[in-house]
């Protein structure tokens, strides 16, 4: 009898004959359609023959081989393309044998619209679809709002969207404590606006020398001229400028735009850390923990890294690391060709390069040792709270669950999650609750949400989540009932379930914990309660933030999005004519026909609806 290795390797054996001797990506396939590994290769059959003629392959491969019940094949015209469909179709598919990148967030930019009366400071994420300039990536949300405050305070560059700008009457808060000049409202003519804007772009490029000494002039001349209001603005700017030169954190490196990516393993974990270089600024920091084997080396986790984490992002024209990588030169072509300039990866080589590099690896050491840390800290709180409460299946997911509702308005259902890594953010999930009929009530809501939950896991619809070791319920023998109902209901009975009760007081220490037909009270110094109150505060912090956004997005809703045939474009054409829907409201038919892409027939049927 052939054993599932054997049969794997004959399934690639078989194919191979069929398969050109062409660059490309290959996909291999489980019984299930699950893809389990993406690779690429200069010649594809080549590349598979290694997997079949190879005695001595890895455990992991051979785990991998095991289980391949298919072999999809996609050929490109060269090995460069290949290299970027693998990284592409590795985020997207994400396969359990591939080395994975799982913090793939977009990196905010900082935007300014050049082709505006009056551009705009704000930040923004995604595609650079909107023109004007973008300065970054910065690493963090944190960063990015520093550097506008930096931009506000010495520029006094608006940052509100513009329905709020058209529609100001008078100046904001911003404007009394010194960080926007109001143009909103004429305190400042259009032409030294623009001037302040293209400044403040001369600044964020790496420019500031520049910038004060244009400053200087202007403050000596505006004095000279006995303009001393001018002349109080630019000395202001010039201390704000001071300032931040010597509180920044400047590039001693002199990298006018490059990224320093150092890797530190230890114990069979990685962390990656990203230094972001652009206009001779240090942008922040990021560390990543990527997915691999114990047994993957550096050189090889660092160049998967590389091509994953570049797939939906700008490259800089350098990219510095602390080790050699795998595939270099095939690495650097196929970004400067994404790219069209040409792109640099090399090894820290001079001094400046080294210390640079060195620091980076210091704080992907310091990153990881936290983490391992954290986990190892995770791992005996979760085993205490098996022990405690006699477990029979090992813990490595568990979900909490909590409801907010505002009398029964807006209420939602909240999921969070957590491992021995900590709070899986990607598993976070929100339910609108439908059911009008229960919508105050926390039985029926609990129920439509678990139920909601689980009858696509049962399922195995597309996009549902992998089943948990142990669900934890907000709420007293009440929400354990009928939890433990739905879920029998759906054949999960060996599903446990806790419920948390505040105490009689509500008090932090008080909680009274069911499981099963038992009642549980832990000592208010345990270690095991305030893990179960950090889960149960993090699923309530979720709930009542998600509640509350639902309840300010309805809040936001305007009146004019009662009336059919209002959308989104008529309804800005309105509110920037008459500056609030009451005002539409009170409006006569004659002046809503004026507002421009209003028609007679839609004119009338908002003062109709008004009116009637």
């Amino acid at each position: 009898m052939i054993n599932s290795l054997e049969l794997g390797k004959k399934v690639i054996k078989d194919k191979i004959p069929l398969i050109p001797k062409n660059p490309g990506v290959y996909r291999m396939i489980n019984v299930s359609g699950e893809i389990l590994y993406i690779g690429k290769a200069k010649n594809i059959p080549n590349r598979l023959k290694s997997y079949t003629s190879d005695s001595n392959l890895p455990i992991r491969t051979e785990r991998m081989l095991s289980l391949t019940h298919n072999l999809e094949i996609t050929t490109t015209n060269n090995e460069s393309e290949a290299l970027l469909l693998e990284a592409n179709l590795i985020k997207k598919h994400k396969p359990r044998f591939n080395i994975l990148l799982r913090d793939d967030k977009s990196f905010p930019y900082i935007y300014i619209g050049h082709k505006d009366k009056w551009p705009q400071l704000t930040k923004l994420r995604g595609k650079k679809s909107r023109d004007g300039y973008y300065f970054g990536p910065f690493a963090s949300i944190g960063s990015a709002n520093w550097t506008i405050k930096i931009l506000q305070k010495i520029f006094q560059i608006r940052v509100c969207d513009d329905n709020v700008f058209k529609n100001r009457e008078r100046p904001c808060i911003l404007y009394q404590i010194k960080r926007c000049s109001a143009p909103c409202v004429g305190h400042i003519n259009e032409d030294y606006y623009k001037k302040t804007v293209a400044d403040a772009i001369e600044f964020i490029s790496g420019k500031s020398r520049k910038i004060q000494k244009n400053l200087s002039r202007e403050m000596e001349f505006a004095s000279k001229e006995l303009d001393f209001e001018k002349a109080a603005i630019a000395r202001d700017r010039i201390k704000a400028l001071t300032q931040i030169q010597t509180s920044q954190k400047i590039n001693q490196t002199n990298l006018d735009e490059a990224d320093v990516i150092s890797i530190y393993k230890e114990s069979g974990k990685t962390c990656i850390q990203v230094f972001f270089f652009r206009s001779k600024q240090n942008w922040g920091n990021q560390a990543f923990y990527p997915k691999h084997d114990n047994d993957d080396n550096v050189s090889e986790i660092l160049s998967s890294f590389l091509t994953q984490f570049y797939e939906n992002k700008s490259i800089p024209r350098m990219i510095i690391t602390n080790t050699d990588i795998n595939d270099l030169k095939l690495i650097e072509k196929a970004f400067s060709q994404k790219e069209k300039k040409e792109i640099i990866i090399k090894r820290a080589k001079n001094n400046n390069e080294i210390s640079i590099s060195k620091l980076a690896e210091k704080n992907a050491k310091q990153a990881l040792t936290q983490k391992l840390y954290q986990t190892e800290n995770n791992n005996s709180l979760i085993e205490s709270l098996a022990n405690k409460f006699d477990f029979n299946n090992n813990i490595n997911l568990i979900e909490v669950y909590d409801n907010s509702h505002n009398h029964g308005s807006d209420s939602i259902g909240a999921l969070i999650c957590f491992s021995n890594e900590g709070f899986v953010k990607k598993r976070y999930r929100k339910f609108n609750i439908k059911n009008e009929k229960i919508k105050n009530d926390d039985y029926g809501m609990m129920k439509e949400v678990l139920f909601r939950r689980f009858s696509k896991a049962v399922k195995e619809k597309a996009g549902s989540l992998s089943l948990p070791e142990l669900i934890i319920i907000d709420g007293g023998k009440g929400q354990y009932s009928v939890s433990r109902e739905i879920l029998n209901e759906l054949g999960l009975h060996d599903l446990p379930i806790l419920a948390v009760a505040k105490g009689k007081n509500r008090h932090a220490g008080e909680e009274k914990i069911y499981h099963e037909s038992k009642e549980y009270i832990l000592k208010k110094n345990d270690p095991l309660l305030f893990f179960i109150q950090r889960l149960r505060d993090e699923a309530h912090r979720f709930a009542i933030t998600t509640h509350r956004a639902k309840r300010k997005k309805g809040l936001r809703k305007s009146l004019l999005d009662q009336i059919e045939g209002i959308g989104k474009q008529r309804k800005r054409s309105l509110l920037n004519h008459f500056g609030s829907a009451r005002s539409v409201e009170s409006a006569s038919f004659e002046d809503l026909k004026s507002v421009e892409g209003i028609e007679e027939s839609i004119a009338k049927k908002i003062y109709d609806y008004f009116h009637e």
